[in-house]
């Protein structure tokens, strides 16, 4: 007999004892034995800590969707028996698979894709978990011509490999997985496209097929039901209807063109972004779009990143448009020597930078080739840390609630414990780094995940990704400590007696990409934009010629007030103009006729609401200014 600890509770079982056969309800899909994540057919050998797996935690949605993605391979190849088995994760929002069939999918098929399913599903098979040599594995796909699973076992360096079985079918994964096709039970596939095998332009064109799974039929409907609103407020969709950017074929993909609305717009978020920078201590600076290719190669840049740089010849040398803006920032720091009273230094920058994305990544304004980044790095001293990171959340959490976001997840990204040696930076440095972070989160009262072994090389970070009025999270600020940099500039600092000190650097984004910002805040708004930030506040209508006069005398005092405002005089009839002007989501229209011209008043017209009747010029400005008070 061994004990294992379920539910605060200690309990003996025979040894060997599936984990099934101690738990029946088949709401849990899977488990954790003392915190690793295991099949519900996973044998308890020893004590353990057991916790029970289901839908409702991420891990829980991972596995469901994840085997969601099995079932409809399993599918794909009953009714297309030569199409070949790329990989089939489980991704943000449901699951994708990538087949490589002589004709890419259509929706017709994806709907006897769904049927053949259900047949699955209600045969419910089990998920069996099979451990091989490696070699095996390779023969074993081999011989059913998998060609792209066996260049993926090829590629691991474990000696046994895992793959899971349902029935005739059998697919290279860790897992865990469902116990059974049976557990999935409402689901949909929702669209087709294309994919290079590893995202590689020179490799073969995929046939990926995503789709979206849940427990409960109710879960699947709200699901759909907000895929639906989305489409409704894509950003692309609306940036072209509200005339706010394009991204022009024939100017080259990724690259944004900001119309004069959008342009408004973002200058209202960048300005926001100074004046709040100048108020927190920061110094504004500006580095230039190109610098030497050596002195990216210094920065590691040109080593780690050089596939996704733009590199151009200049004078028979080599220059390269800034991937990033660290190493300007760092050049700034090192212009002169700098004491232990100056610290911390904080340089801010609105900066664009250039990546050479692949085209079939780019995505409206969320992936890009120009990107706006409002990087800042602090240099300071390590007993500055927690402070400057405790100012950093309390300014981004300043941000985003400025911009209507209340609800955020915050991620802790720490390096893997088991393997230092593929970190830069000593234990100390870690310790402190990741200390740093943890306190500041505390202080602050930040709920965090801790993502052990996400960190990257070169320090820990915090993400924090918003939620927007859909539940979808975007991903927004970045704190990051780094340890390269400093190492490859030899930045330093002279404290109280003399002596030179490594400074330590903390690499910060607030917005992240403001293209990708932007983007979210139009799909968090649907376009409608609160009266502070929209780029139109206010258009003057006269019904007739006859207003004219006195609409150019409220638009002169719309402007004097400090309203963005417009005038529509068009020769179309007034209701068609206000139709128009709705669609254009423009949060107030004055309309004025002979009444309102002779008792000197404005009718005005409110986004979504409609009429709210005549009022006084000074009213509308104190109605407008009370709207834009909980923003400042």
């Amino acid at each position: 007999m061994i004990k294992i600890r379920l539910n605060g509770k200690t309990v003996e079982i025979e040894r060997g004892k599936r984990i099934s056969d101690q738990v029946k309800d088949r709401k849990y899909i899977a488990a954790r034995i003392n915190g690793e994540l295991v099949d519900m057919a996973t044998k308890i050998t020893e004590d353990s800590s057991l916790e029970l797996v289901d839908f409702s935690c991420d891990d829980g949605k991972k596995i469901y969707w994840h085997s969601s993605s099995h079932v409809m391979a399993m599918a794909v190849k009953k009714l297309f028996p030569e199409a070949k088995l790329a990989i089939g994760p489980a991704i943000d929002q449901g699951f994708y698979y990538d087949f490589d069939t002589k004709t890419p999918f259509s929706t017709d098929d994806l709907t006897r894709i769904e049927a053949e399913m259900r047949r699955i599903i209600e045969q419910d098979i089990p998920f069996e978990r099979v451990e091989m040599e490696k070699q095996a594995a390779i023969d074993l796909f081999d011989g059913t011509s998998e060609s792209f699973k066996v260049q993926l076992i090829e590629g691991l360096d474990d000696e046994n490999i895992s793959i899971y079985r349902n029935g005739d079918f059998a697919d290279l994964c860790r897992g865990p997985h469902v116990p059974s096709t049976g557990y999935i039970r409402s689901f949909k596939l929702l669209s087709v496209a294309g994919a290079y095998w590893r995202g590689d332009v020179n490799e073969v064109m995929l046939s990926r097929i995503y789709g979206i799974s849940f427990p409960e039929v109710d879960e699947l409907n709200d699901f759909l039901e907000k895929v639906e609103e989305a489409k409704k407020r894509d950003h692309r969709k609306l940036g072209t209807e509200l005339e706010l950017f394009s991204i022009f074929e024939e100017a080259g993909a990724g690259l944004v063109y900001w119309h004069p609305k959008g342009a408004v717009l973002r200058r209202i978020i960048e300005d926001y972004w100074i004046q709040e920078h100048l108020a927190a201590g920061y110094k504004i600076n500006i580095t230039p779009h190109i610098a030497r290719g050596q002195l990216w190669q210094k920065s590691g840049h040109y080593d780690f990143y050089i596939d996704n740089m733009y590199v151009m010849p200049v004078e028979n040398e080599e220059y390269v448009l800034k991937p990033m803006n660290c190493p300007g920032h760092i050049l700034i720091y090192k212009s002169r020597v700098r004491s232990y009273r100056e610290l911390p230094i904080k340089y801010a920058e609105l900066g664009t930078v250039y990546r050479k994305e692949l085209s079939g990544t780019l995505h409206g304004l969320l992936r890009v080739r120009g990107i706006t980044i409002d990087d800042a790095h602090i240099f300071c001293q390590p007993e500055q840390i927690d402070d400057e990171i405790v100012k950093v959340l309390e300014l981004t959490k300043k941000f985003m609630n400025h911009f209507g976001f209340y609800d955020f997840r915050v991620e802790l990204s720490v390096r893997d414990p088991k393997e230092k040696t593929k970190y830069m930076g000593t234990d100390e440095e870690w310790e402190r780094a990741e200390r740093g972070l943890v306190n500041a989160l505390d202080r602050i009262g930040f709920s965090y995940t801790r993502m052990e072994g996400e960190a990257v090389f070169y320090g820990p970070k915090i993400d924090i990704k918003l939620v927007d009025a859909l539940d979808r999270k975007w991903q927004a600020a970045t704190v990051q400590f780094d340890f390269n940099l400093p190492r490859r500039f030899d930045i330093e600092y002279m404290d109280k007696d003399g002596q030179h000190k490594k400074v330590m650097v903390i690499h910060r984004a607030i917005y992240g990409s403001l293209e990708r910002f932007i983007g979210c805040l139009i799909e968090h708004y649907a376009g409608s934009f609160p009266v502070w930030l929209a780029p139109v506040q206010v258009v003057v209508m006269p019904i007739t010629d006859k207003e004219n006069k006195y609409a150019e005398s409220i638009l002169k005092k719309c402007r004097k007030a400090g309203l963005r405002a417009e005038l529509n005089n068009k020769s179309e009839k007034i209701n068609y103009r206000i139709r128009e002007v709705e669609v254009s989501k423009v949060p107030y229209m004055l309309i004025l006729g002979q009444r309102e011209v002779v008792d000197k008043v404005v009718s005005v017209r409110k986004h979504k609401e409609g009429n709210l009747g005549q009022m006084k010029l000074k009213d509308l400005f104190h109605l407008i200014e009370s709207e834009q008070g909980g923003a400042n």
